[in-house]
């Protein structure tokens, strides 16, 4: 399971969070999402620690801190919900040639 980590200043790195999370204990890995547009940073990453006990640790102790000048919002990562596909063999209504 990963941690959300929301409302993260956007001079926020990663080298940053795994200091800040390093102190309740082992961490996996740190993914910071970017705009694909911009290439800067979202305002959210996911942490993903050790354990279940670890992660516990790190949101009871993180949730509504401040940091960097930003209150936090740390909680347990919701699976990502799947996508509907968008290329690929769809018919359209354009071009008037959805003759079946």
């Amino acid at each position: 399971m990963s941690i959300y980590i929301g409302n993260l200043s956007y001079e926020v790195t990663e080298a940053d969070l795994n200091s800040v999370f390093a102190e309740y204990g082992s961490i996996k890995r740190v993914q910071m999402p970017t705009d694909r547009e911009t290439g800067r940073p979202r305002g959210f990453a996911f942490v993903e620690m050790s354990s279940e006990d670890e992660e516990t640790a790190a949101i009871e102790a993180l949730d509504g801190a401040e940091w960097m000048g930003r209150d936090l919002k740390v909680n347990k990562a919701k699976p990502r919900e799947p996508r509907e596909s968008r290329g690929g063999n769809r018919r359209s209504s354009f071009g008037g040639r959805d003759r079946y």
